[in-house]
């Protein structure tokens, strides 16, 4: 075989080859497999599209929303972007530094009742660390060491 010809059949080839795996992609229900992220305004702007499908929802833990019923291991609160709210219902334990102002992102979907529900809760933090000063005062070192103690509560 002429090497002009074997290498016509290998492009041939590996064409045939990408558009299988493009195929594939395209018509093999990629999109049950994708989450989408939400802020709370587009959800509830969207809820009917929203039941059902798999999100992930960011925002902030709106203060005085917070409902531990340990005894059922359920935690509800409701989250805020400023504009809209979404209650949310998780289960499981929360994130250590989980508690009321903090940004969190939940992943699960919405229920008839509009009810985010979720078992998987993630805690937005600053990956920056900074050491505190040498010559903090003792009231100052007092108010970080209390600030600490209230993401353990």
């Amino acid at each position: 075989m002429k090497p002009e010809t074997s290498r016509r059949l290998f492009l041939v080839g590996a064409l045939v080859a990408a558009g299988a795996a493009l195929a594939a992609i395209s018509f093999g229900n990629i999109g049950e497999n994708l989450v989408y992220y939400w802020d709370v305004s587009q959800l509830v702007e969207n809820r009917a599209k929203a039941r059902g499908a798999v999100i992930r929802l960011g925002g902030m833990v709106k203060e005085g929303t917070v409902d531990w019923k340990s005894n059922e291991n359920v935690l509800e609160f409701d989250i805020t972007d400023g504009t809209a709210i979404v209650a949310v219902r998780a289960t499981g334990a929360p994130p250590q530094m989980f508690r009321e102002g903090i940004g969190v992102v939940v992943e699960g979907t919405v229920t008839e009742a509009g009810t985010f529900e979720t078992d998987r809760l993630m805690v937005k933090h600053s990956n920056e660390y900074k050491a505190p000063d040498e010559d903090m005062t003792a009231e100052e070192r007092k108010a970080l060491y209390d600030s600490v103690l209230e993401g353990e509560g």
